[in-house]
């Protein structure tokens, strides 16, 4: 049975959590283009981002939104006070975090977390033809492993802190118009190097083709949310 598909995992998230909070982390952050559109629904909110990749964080500055505030961090080490957040986010973010920093980068969500705080962690499955064509120059079955390893200890650690409140599965799609696209967006992020050589980008680009039609190529992505909370 396929997962059902999402237009937009904010309705998830919504659905899960529908009152998230006035304070929100978001770790590994990105373009926090989610975010953003959380915000406009609750005006009263206040969120801040961490964002290890430097390039990103350069355009996250350029313009800063009303009530957003960014901060260049990882995880494993929260500049900020305990028991200050709400709702913390960990968007296709968990599995970036190095392995051997991930229990900490779990027990640092707790401690910003306010007591009855939520983590949402959406983190993409291991399967999919969208991953057979990323594995053969990104395989990242390893870190996806690892990350819900990490969940798991995190959740059955003596006086854990944490309890799973909600878990789903789900699809999503994404669109590429051409290989062109697709090697932009995916291949040479800037949050990494993916050391693509020619064999490596003519293989990727056999792979992908297939899958693309006169307008571009759609691919669902399966995906799992884990939503736990900070025990009182």
């Amino acid at each position: 049975m396929n997962d059902p598909l999402v237009a937009d995992e904010l309705d998830v998230l919504r659905r899960l959590l529908p009152e998230p909070g006035t304070r929100v982390i978001e770790l590994g952050c990105g373009a926090a283009a989610l975010a953003q559109r959380l915000l406009a629904l609750h005006p009263g909110m206040r969120y801040v981002g961490l964002e290890v990749d430097r390039v990103q964080m350069v355009r996250n500055l350029r313009e800063v939104p009303e009530r957003m505030r960014f901060v260049e961090a990882g995880a494993q080490q929260i500049p900020e006070k305990a028991a200050q957040f709400d709702l913390a986010l960990m968007l296709k973010s968990l599995h970036h975090v190095p392995v051997a920093l991930m229990d900490r980068a779990l027990a640092e969500v707790a401690r910003v977390l306010r007591p009855g705080g939520h983590l949402y962690v959406s983190e993409p499955v291991y399967g999919g033809a969208f991953n057979e064509v990323i594995k053969i120059y990104n395989d990242e079955g390893v870190v996806r492993a690892a990350a819900q390893a990490a969940l798991d200890r995190a959740l059955a650690a003596a006086a854990s802190p944490w309890m799973q409140v909600a878990e789903e599965r789900f699809a999503t799609r994404v669109h590429y118009a051409d290989f062109a696209e697709f090697e932009r967006r995916m291949m040479h992020p800037t949050f990494a190097e993916h050391h693509i050589t020619d064999a490596l980008r003519a293989r990727t680009a056999a792979a992908f083709a297939p899958h693309c039609a006169a307008d571009g190529a759609t691919f669902e992505r399966p995906m799992r949310v884990r939503l736990l909370r900070r025990a009182a």
